[in-house]
């Protein structure tokens, strides 16, 4: 911890002479933003000035490409790094003998019942962690008490998670530059980033971006938007926070089979993670894309009713890496990577087929997705938080070997996939 806070302190002094916003940028080399142009279109990261002193060509860093090493390790001192998640799941926990026994017990007269029960069964999750206790959860006090629920819960859990990947990243809150929120379980407005920086000191400039009606792709959308943000300011901070309580959307009416299985297959959890724009261990972020299936906007949605969030599932959502993989193959192509010969796979793990499908499409050994089977198997889909469990379980199997490449994916309604392409990083230490 000393080691940690002494680091962490210098950082920030060091950052301390930095502008906390776009404007006063008086006294700093300016490097114009680069274009970064995935999959076909071009987006400019920044339309003013940005802090740096060299621009970073995302392109040029996808590889060797006849660089030598100390231009390399230049270029490479302004990669974003996604650093060590923290997660955290609730206290009460359900198993799946426990939720076959509710659902046959409760929809005894069901027509359906024993479909209904396969399927959960074929989930393979074992174990799920819910913010209330089971006979709470069964209740449904209404969306108003539901939501007082979620708040109470997100102000008492989230704050022990952040510390604790701030820690890990070996940074203060005073390093932060942004705070990116994903949750689709409850609301607030203003968002918990505006708590969060009153309540744990993060600056009064530090910028919020609070994504609600991503669902489950929005970890992975939270990581890119960092990256982007860390391309165009390569000395900044992110900070991923992911709030879920998929319990509190439990709906006692929804008697589809989709519906009966989403009461199986869901579970609550939070994650936090840092993406710093100059050091940490972890993953290097060189390229994300966005995908979006055709015409499949209604295969996963909320009917928003009185009673609050209804959840939708169509029978077609478990077929659909099919075309999602391609997506990833493309990415990683552009890249000038083969997506079935990676080093490591840190994927959403919505159910068992995703990944079985990921598996054959992209013709990938399944012990290479065990991260994201193990997430599944012990806590059940957390939703936008699932990508980041993974990784944080890629960091207790210690990592992968320096300058692995990786493919990162959240998957959600849209139907939408986020995807990022990235290296295995070190310490600087470690790594000379």
């Amino acid at each position: 911890m000393t080691r940690r806070c002494s680091r962490a302190r210098a950082a920030s002094t060091a950052r301390s002479a930095l502008p906390r916003s776009i404007s006063g940028t008086s006294g700093l080399v300016i490097a114009e933003p680069p274009s970064v142009r995935v999959h076909g279109y071009c987006s400019e990261p920044g339309t003013g000035p940005r802090y740096g002193v060299v621009p970073r060509e995302i392109v040029a860093l996808s590889g060797d490409c006849g660089l030598d090493h100390s231009l390399r390790r230049k270029q490479a001192r302004f990669m974003a790094t996604l650093c060590r998640p923290s997660v955290s799941v609730p206290e009460h926990v359900i198993t799946m003998e426990e939720t076959l026994e509710l659902a046959a017990s409760r929809h005894a007269d069901h027509p359906q019942l024993p479909l209904a029960l396969r399927l959960i069964e074929n989930t393979g999750v074992r174990t799920r962690h819910i913010v209330q206790p089971i006979e709470e959860t069964l209740r449904h006090p209404g969306f108003e008490d539901r939501n007082k629920i979620y708040v109470a819960e997100a102000k008492a859990r989230v704050p022990s998670v952040v510390q604790r990947a701030l820690d890990d990243a070996e940074l203060l809150t005073s390093d932060i530059d942004v705070i990116i929120y994903v949750s689709c379980t409850g609301f607030m407005m203003p968002s918990l980033t505006a708590w969060l920086i009153n309540e744990m000191g993060f600056e009064a400039t530090t910028r919020q971006l609070p994504i609600a009606q991503l669902g489950c792709a929005a970890g992975g959308a939270a990581i890119n938007r960092a990256h982007d943000f860390c391309t165009a300011y390569p000395e900044a901070n992110v900070l991923i926070v992911a709030c879920e309580f998929c319990s509190l959307c439990y709906q006692p009416t929804d008697l589809g089979v989709g519906s009966l299985l989403s009461n199986g297959l869901f579970g609550d959890g939070i994650a936090a993670a840092v993406v710093r724009g100059r050091g940490g261990e972890g993953i290097r972020l060189e390229r994300n894309g966005s995908y979006l299936i055709p015409k499949t906007e209604e295969w996963i949605m909320y009917d928003v009713r009185a009673t609050g969030f209804h959840f939708l599932l169509d029978k077609r959502v478990p077929a659909t890496m099919e075309p999602l993989a391609p997506a990833l193959q493309d990415l990683a192509g552009l890249h000038g990577w083969d997506a079935a010969d990676l080093d490591f796979y840190i994927v959403h793990a919505g159910g068992p087929r995703i990944l079985d499908d990921l598996s054959t499409f992209l013709q990938v050994d399944p012990h290479a997705f065990r991260f994201s089977r193990a997430t599944l198997t012990e806590y059940g889909n957390i939703a936008s938080a699932v990508v980041l469990d993974a990784l944080r379980r890629l960091f207790d199997e210690g990592g992968a070997r320096e300058r692995a490449r990786g493919l990162l994916a959240g998957f959600g309604p849209g139907i939408t996939a986020e995807m990022a392409l990235g290296r295995w990083h070190r310490t600087d230490e470690e790594a000379a």
